[in-house]
């Protein structure tokens, strides 16, 4: 909440939630019922330590995450963004742009105001 009072950059990401407790699932958070931002949650399969010992191709880990959560009893049934690395990808970028397109005149406007310093410094070096 320091870091991003108005929730605009905040997405909960849930790892490693193929290795919950039997019984137990992520879907109330998954559907921001429990802890609300802004932006909500997206769950992630991440790779396993076999996957990775086994040098497993990140795209084949992507299928394989798509594939799980695509044949998942409830998982399966989540609207479209909240499962996956992808959608993970899609929504960060999403708020990058969105940061980029807020602060993006500010910063030029600093880069002109510092460029012509130094050209009036330059001007008055000779």
């Amino acid at each position: 909440r320091k870091a991003d009072p108005k929730g605009t950059r905040t997405i909960g990401v849930l790892t490693k939630i193929d290795i919950m407790d039997r019984g137990v699932d992520a879907m109330r958070s998954l559907r921001n019922e429990e802890i609300p931002l802004r932006l909500g949650y997206v769950g992630i399969k991440n790779r396993s330590q076999e996957d990775i010992q086994s040098k497993m191709k990140v795209q084949d880990a992507l299928k394989a995450e798509e594939k799980w959560f695509s044949e998942h009893p409830k998982y399966s049934k989540l609207p479209p963004g909240h499962a996956g690395t992808r959608s993970l990808v899609d929504k960060l970028t999403v708020v990058l742009y969105a940061h980029i397109k807020a602060f993006l005149p500010q910063i030029c406007t600093e880069i002109q105001d510092k460029r012509s310093k130094v050209e009036q410094r330059l001007r008055e070096l000779g």
